[in-house]
């Protein structure tokens, strides 16, 4: 994401790029060339306390990312952070208490709020194009798992991989009340051993009375899959992107066409729309969003759901500490 957002940067007009931080020298040289940073650092606390520096990205490991988040929030910069924006509810919940009280706009980096598709589905929602909600199915699964160093420090699948199917589950139907989930070991079998699981399925208690389905997998053999449906007493909205061409090859061998294989090509203008908003409301002076209480709703849903999973028990979304 820190390549995507720095690719994103030198389209947005009236910003000016000061400085790229990270350890990794290859890593930081070439993020500073795609956005045209003036400079480099290896510390990204250098870069967040440099007086020149009025707003930050944070597109680093997830461990790492909430006490960025909160340097910068004391340093009073404006920030945009990639999902989750802490290790921890316990921990997401003191620096949503740091962000509150320093004042600084601050954006979480659900992108999906920004592609054309749900962004539409929102607004139709708000227009009452399908009624009463009374049904949510969203579909995420990715075509490989990532390296187990990953796994092992991301949080689990509720958090790293679910969460963003949560936070849709509220930015289209509204809050989740009460989660049960299952999840299995069926791609990387070490993850079990991790109290983690690489496939799962999560159903939501809104508390609207809508109800809800969440399907998560590490494997998806054909590409990245994405899907969300929400259904209600006067239809149904689909939010789909296949194929990624809009082609349809019909021969003797029978009807083919192309795929999105991951979420950086799926999402690529979603995650510059996101960064365009950010900085929009920046000089606006208005709070971005989705803002610092969406990343702690999302991950007291992942929380609840990561309890279920291991309990076998129904969680209620209040009762996470």
């Amino acid at each position: 994401m820190g390549r995507t957002h720095a690719a994103a940067l030198p389209s947005i007009a009236g910003i000016r790029m000061v400085t790229v931080a990270d350890p990794d020298e290859t890593a930081r040289a070439a993020a500073r060339t795609a956005c045209g940073a003036e400079h480099e650092v290896a510390d990204p606390l250098a870069a967040i306390h440099d007086d020149a520096v009025d707003a930050v990205i944070i597109a680093t490991p997830t461990p790492t990312h909430a006490s960025l988040v909160e340097e910068a929030a004391l340093a009073g910069k404006a920030i945009f952070c990639e999902k989750p924006v802490a290790e921890s509810v316990e921990r997401a919940t003191a620096l949503w208490r740091t962000v509150k009280e320093s004042g600084v706009p601050f954006q979480i980096g659900f992108q999906r709020r920004f592609d054309p598709g749900y962004a539409a589905a929102r607004a139709q929602l708000d227009e009452g194009a399908i009624g009463t909600v009374d049904q949510f199915r969203s579909v995420g699964r990715d075509p490989a798992p990532p390296p187990i160093e990953y796994l092992r420090v991301s949080g689990g699948i509720f958090f790293d991989q679910a969460l963003h199917e949560f936070d849709l589950a509220r930015f289209l139907v509204g809050e989740v009340e009460q989660v049960m989930a299952w999840g299995a070991a069926r791609v990387v079998p070490e993850v079990a051993a991790m109290g983690d699981a690489d496939t799962a399925v999560t159903l939501l208690q809104f508390v609207n009375g809508a109800l809800g389905v969440v399907e998560n997998s590490r494997r998806a053999v054909y590409g990245y899959d994405i899907r969300t449906e929400v259904f209600g007493s006067a239809g149904k909205l689909v939010v789909d992107a296949t194929p990624k061409t809009p082609l349809w090859h019909y021969g003797e061998r029978g009807v083919r066409s192309d795929h999105y294989y991951f979420f950086t090509d799926r999402f690529r203008e979603a995650s510059l729309e996101e960064i365009r908003a950010f900085f929009a409301n920046v000089r606006a002076g208005t709070p971005p969003t989705p803002g610092i209480d969406d990343a702690l709703a999302a991950m007291c849903i992942a929380q609840a759901a990561t309890t279920s999973f291991r309990t076998g028990e129904p969680v209620k979304v209040e009762a996470v500490p």
